[in-house]
C-alpha cells in the first residue's frame, strides 16, 4: 500500500458567545474591512480603466487619466501602501494589522480567480455583505478551557464541543457572522504533518443512485427517504417574509423580521447538512468501497424540479461523503452517469429511455424486474468494479430485502451514527 506524507489542514467550526461590547467591536471591524476591500478594488479598476484609452484619441464623455509611472496595484504593492492608508484613515488602525493585510490578500485572490476562469469580475461589497475576517497566525494555541483569546478583542466564550486533536497546531481563526449578525462562529484552522495511506478499492462495495423519490438507493436496495427540509418549512418562511415586507424598511421592526427570516434559513441549512453527515456515516458503516455518479447536479437544478433538487442538496452530500470516506478509511469513486437507468444490470441490455413516471425496470431480454433506482445503483456498482455483465438463469435471482432510513425533518435522531 502506498503512503503519502503531507500537511493535513482541517477546519473546525465552533459557536462563540461574545459580549455586547465585543459584538460591537467585531461589527466595526467588519465594516472597516469592507471599506478596505472596496478601496483596493477601486484602485485596481481605476488602473485598468486608465489603460483602456486609445493611443490616438480619447472618449467624448470622459476618460480615466493616470500617470504611466504608477505601477499595477498588485497584492504586494497594495500591501505596501496599506501603511500609508492607515496614516490617512485612522479607522484602519483600530483593526488588527494582520486582519487588514488578509483583506488585501482576499481581494487579490478574487481577482486571480477571475483571471483563471475568465468571467466573474470582482464586485464591490455593499453594507452587510462582508461577514468574516481572519486572524492568519498565532504564536500559541488561543483555545483553552472553553475560551478563545483573540488579538484586540480579548477572551471570548467558545462552545468547544470537540477538542482539538493531539499533534495539531492552530494556524488561524476566522470569525464569521451568521443570521444577520445574531450568531457568531469561529472557524479554527488546524494543521498536522501526517502520513496516510492512499485508499484503493477494497472490501465490500456498493453503488449509490441519488434521486427524488428516494434520497438515495444502494445496490443492496438500502433506501433513504427524501429529505424535505426547505419544503416542510416553506409555509413558515413565506409567513415570515410576508410580515417582513409589511414593515417600514430599515426600521427596528423590519430588522427584527429580517432576523427571523435569516435564522430560519440558517436552521434549514444546518438541518440539511446534519442529515447529509448522518447518511454518509451510515453508508460507511455498510460498505468499504462506495461508487457514485459524476453527474453535474447544477444542470438538473435548473429544470422544473429545481426546488426539489436544491432542497436535496445532492452536490453537498457527495462532497461530504467524500470527506467522511477519507476520514474513516473508506474508498469513494465516481463513475460515468450516462445511461445508468437504461441498462439492465443483469444482462447489460440497453432497454431504452424511461420516462420519469416509470419507476420499474423490466428487461425484455432476461426478464429481470426491479425498482428503477435499485437497477441504476447496480449498474453504477458494475461500472465502478469494471464488471462485464454476463446473463445468468433468471431462476437463480433473488430480490434483496428493502431497508429504509428516515430523512424527514426532525427525525435525524433515528440514524444511530456519530457525527465527526
Amino acid at each position: 500500500m502506498r503512503y503519502d506524507s503531507f500537511m493535513l489542514t482541517i477546519n473546525h467550526t465552533y459557536r462563540i458567545y461574545p459580549t455586547t461590547d465585543q459584538k460591537a467591536l467585531m461589527l466595526d471591524w467588519l465594516e472597516t474591512c469592507r471599506r478596505l476591500y472596496n478601496h483596493c478594488l477601486r484602485d485596481l479598476k481605476d488602473w485598468i480603466n486608465s489603460r483602456k484609452c486609445m493611443l490616438d484619441s480619447c472618449s467624448i464623455n470622459r476618460e480615466y487619466i493616470m500617470s504611466p509611472d504608477i505601477p499595477f496595484p498588485s497584492y504586494l504593492e497594495q500591501k505596501r501602501q496599506l501603511t500609508q492608508w492607515k496614516k490617512n484613515n485612522p479607522y484602519y488602525k483600530s483593526v488588527y494589522s494582520q486582519v487588514t493585510q488578509d483583506v488585501v490578500k482576499r481581494m487579490h485572490n478574487t481577482w486571480q480567480a477571475f483571471k483563471n476562469r475568465g468571467f466573474g469580475f470582482p464586485r464591490f461589497k455593499k453594507y452587510g455583505q462582508y461577514r468574516s475576517f481572519l486572524f492568519p497566525q498565532f504564536k500559541e494555541n488561543p483555545v483553552k478551557n472553553n475560551i478563545i483569546k483573540l488579538p484586540k478583542i480579548g477572551e471570548v466564550v467558545i462552545n468547544l464541543h470537540r477538542p482539538i486533536p493531539d499533534g495539531f497546531t492552530v494556524k488561524g481563526v476566522r470569525i464569521v457572522s451568521r443570521a444577520r449578525n445574531t450568531q457568531w462562529y469561529a472557524v479554527v484552522t488546524i494543521q498536522c504533518d501526517v502520513t496516510v495511506p492512499e485508499f484503493k478499492p477494497y472490501g465490500r462495495a456498493i453503488g449509490i443512485d441519488i434521486g427524488l423519490e428516494s434520497f438515495l438507493v444502494t445496490s443492496d436496495n438500502f433506501r433513504v427517504k427524501p429529505a424535505r427540509f426547505f419544503r416542510d418549512l416553506q409555509g413558515r418562511l413565506k409567513e415570515l417574509q410576508r410580515k417582513a415586507s409589511r414593515k417600514k424598511k430599515r426600521s427596528k421592526n423590519w430588522e427584527k423580521a429580517q432576523i427571523e427570516v435569516a435564522r430560519l434559513h440558517h436552521k434549514i441549512a444546518n438541518s440539511r447538512k446534519n442529515f447529509h453527515l448522518n447518511v454518509a456515516h451510515k453508508l460507511c458503516d455498510l460498505a468499504d468501497s462506495i461508487y457514485v455518479e459524476d453527474i453535474d447536479f447544477r444542470v438538473s437544478a435548473k429544470g422544473f424540479l429545481g426546488k426539489e433538487m436544491l432542497d436535496g442538496g445532492f452536490g453537498q452530500f457527495r462532497q461530504l461523503l467524500s470527506w467522511v470516506c477519507w476520514k474513516r478509511g473508506k474508498y469513494m469513486g465516481q463513475v460515468d452517469h450516462k445511461y445508468t437507468s437504461q441498462i439492465c444490470p443483469e444482462c447489460g441490455t440497453h432497454t431504452g429511455k424511461k420516462e420519469l413516471s416509470q419507476r420499474k425496470h423490466n428487461c425484455p431480454e432476461c426478464g429481470y424486474t426491479s425498482g428503477r433506482d435499485h437497477a441504476s445503483a447496480r449498474v453504477i456498482l458494475n461500472r465502478g468494479l469494471g464488471i462485464n455483465v454476463v446473463p445468468r438463469d433468471a431462476g437463480e435471482r433473488k430480490q434483496p430485502t428493502e431497508c429504509v432510513l428516515s430523512g424527514a425533518t426532525n427525525s435525524l435522531d433515528k440514524c444511530n451514527v456519530g457525527i465527526f
